[in-house]
């Protein structure tokens, strides 16, 4: 990806949760020289991967399959810390998250408002392949069953738990979608498993000024 697409991406998802009216904490706004003035006291932003996350999973085409991401608030798995995990999401149309699980993570994915937010669930084997069969799920913390690779889609305020090892992809119908996440301790570097092989982050290619890290870019002095 290039930064100017980077830039783009972020400055079009600050527009849609304004307008979605989700409001980010101050430091999501943060340019390269705030940082500066205040990277002594935010060890935890930086320690814990808060901020925002721009992927296209290694595809080269962020619009079909891609994701944005701003991790409000985490734990660290390697200290005491918090328990818990929460991120804003902006999926975009048609845009797909490609199938995977989280060893670790349990996560509530909540449509928090625009088009629908549509996915499709299946449980993994030991060895990581996909098993057919049906599925027990909670949304809206209720028992629900569905089929694997049953297309399930979510109305704004609708959610859905995703437990480790059940393989889901999802994209947004009828519009860009708003999504939250609610998890326990989240862990991108290590937590993630892909059906087919995937880059987690993207390479970026540096053709413009950075406006706004990325949550793995932060100066570590």
């Amino acid at each position: 990806m290039k930064r100017s697409e980077v830039n783009q991406y972020i400055s079009y998802a600050m527009k849609f949760m304004s307008e979605n009216m989700f409001y980010l904490p101050y430091w999501a706004y943060w340019t390269p020289s705030d940082w500066k003035q205040m990277a002594d006291r935010s060890e935890e932003i930086i320690e814990n991967g808060l901020g925002w996350d721009i992927t296209d999973f290694g595809s080269g085409d962020f619009l079909k399959t891609g994701l944005t991401l701003v991790t409000l608030r985490n734990g660290n798995l390697n200290k005491s810390s918090k328990p818990y995990c929460e991120k804003i999401m902006l999926v975009r149309n048609n845009q797909i998250t490609p199938m995977h699980y989280h060893v670790l993570k349990t996560e509530d994915i909540i449509n928090r408002g625009g088009g629908l937010l549509c996915m499709k669930l299946w449980n993994s084997a030991p060895d990581g392949s996909v098993l057919d069969g049906s599925i027990e799920v909670k949304i809206d913390s209720i028992h629900t069953i569905v089929r694997s690779g049953e297309k399930v889609c979510l109305n704004p305020g609708q959610s859905i738990c995703y437990t480790p090892y059940l393989y889901h992809t999802f994209w947004a119908e009828e519009g860009d979608c708003l999504v939250g996440e609610v998890s326990s301790v989240n862990d991108d570097k290590k937590d993630n498993r892909f059906l087919e092989e995937r880059g987690r982050f993207s390479a970026i290619e540096e053709d413009e000024e950075i406006r706004h890290y990325l949550c793995n870019e932060y100066p570590q002095e």
